[in-house]
């Protein structure tokens, strides 16, 4: 398996990305997978790459590449001082929801151009403010999705936020699995209970499930890395493209 830098025609502009495809002849179910608020770097590179090790082509897109190129960002770190703090919730705060609609489309497009690909519904998943791309990419692309993760992401679920994923629960098509973490205030109990009763209304197959440890758990450059729930959320994974998406 290799991976490789592959560049996505967006209608904003080219997008970086990273392309993990399985050895063999194929073809192999597509999944994107949004890294987390740290965007593209060498972690989320090598996430895709072991999922794609699972049997699946895995896109890794660099959605903030409409601010221009920017340094690796060290999660470690990046929380400890105001000028960072602010700099990075600036770049979040740039990648406005219509922007993720427009851009999974070009992606899902691009991974059914390829003729490993096979045909079908594709899987997206995602972290932190990735889990929340990955759902709403859920909503925007209805049944081009069959598959669609969550872990430890924030405002799945917010009412008063116009664009909560859970406000397009009736055109998700996917099956859903959400593992939230404990202590987050991004994504209370509260809102896990509005998901789980907004996608049952919908009739979307879903799993809410809160993991024993806290915010970033599945990432290993978080400082709230936790190797059990990183882990744990492997496994998940794999049943529910496995299951979804098949291999």
């Amino acid at each position: 398996m290799a991976q490789r830098r592959v560049e996505i025609q967006t209608e904003d502009g080219t997008c970086p990305a990273a392309l993990s495809i399985p050895d063999g002849a194929g073809p192999w179910p597509a999944v994107i997978m949004f890294p987390d608020a740290g965007g593209m770097r060498d972690v989320a590179r090598e996430m895709g790459e072991r999922l794609s090790g699972l049997g699946y082509i895995v896109l890794v897109p660099d959605f903030y590449y409409r601010t221009g190129p920017y340094e690796p960002i060290d999660m470690r770190t990046v929380f400890q001082n105001d000028d960072s703090r602010q700099w990075i919730m600036e770049m979040m705060r740039s990648y406005t929801a219509n922007m993720v609609v427009s851009d999974s489309r070009a992606f899902a497009d691009y991974l059914d151009s390829l003729p490993e690909k096979k045909p079908g519904g594709i899987g997206t998943t995602g972290y932190c403010m990735g889990g929340r791309l990955s759902l709403i990419t859920a909503g925007s692309l209805g049944g081009r999705v069959a598959a669609a993760a969550s872990f430890h992401g924030g405002n799945l679920a917010k009412d008063d936020d116009p664009d909560s994923p859970h406000h397009k629960a009736a055109a998700i098509k996917a099956t859903v699995y959400a593992a939230g973490a404990i202590e987050d205030q991004s994504f209370s109990d509260e809102q896990k209970e509005r998901l789980g009763e907004t996608l049952t209304k919908a009739g979307v197959t879903h799993t809410i499930e809160t993991y024993p440890a806290h915010h970033g758990f599945a990432v290993p450059d978080n400082p709230s890395y936790d190797e059990a729930a990183a882990e744990r959320h492997w496994q998940a994974m794999e049943r529910l493209f496995g299951s979804a998406l098949g291999s």
